[in-house]
């Protein structure tokens, strides 16, 4: 199973840097390979919302992808559903100081590890830390 963070599904559903290429990754993914969690549709409908007050993108973008993120997850993604464990987990990661792991992020990796799955994330950072707490955290993009 592959984890998608929520920074990947902004720049596949909205025109970013990496847009094209991460269109091109997930178009080559294997069906039923890829998950998400509750918290990323959390994540996905802030990031949406705040590039739509910074005006980066308009309203009626807003609203397609958010849309095309629904059927998105209703046709492609497994959505799991996070735990009262995996919030004591990311607490555990968020109280290694030394990460300076945010704790929507430090959800993420609990979710991830729980699951079993590879994280596939464009946040260089949080990919790292995925490494430091034991997890597989990938880059669709070569060597970012």
């Amino acid at each position: 199973m592959l984890y998608l963070d929520t920074s990947l599904l902004v720049a596949a559903l909205t025109a970013e840097t990496h847009t094209e290429t991460v269109q091109h990754w997930l178009s080559e993914q294997v069906a039923g390979q890829l998950a998400v969690s509750d918290w990323v549709t959390t994540e996905f409908s802030s990031a949406l919302s705040l590039k739509t007050r910074i005006g980066a993108v308009a309203l009626e973008e807003r609203n397609r992808a958010l849309e095309a993120y629904r059927l998105l997850a209703l046709q492609s993604l497994e959505t799991v559903p996070v735990t009262r464990n995996d919030f004591l987990v990311a607490a555990r990661f968020v109280d290694r100081h030394e990460l300076a792991l945010r704790a929507g992020d430090a959800l993420h990796l609990a979710v991830a590890l729980r699951t079993g799955a590879v994280l596939i994330t464009l946040d260089r950072k949080l990919r790292d830390h995925g490494t430091q707490v034991g997890l597989d955290s990938r880059s669709p993009l070569a060597e970012v």
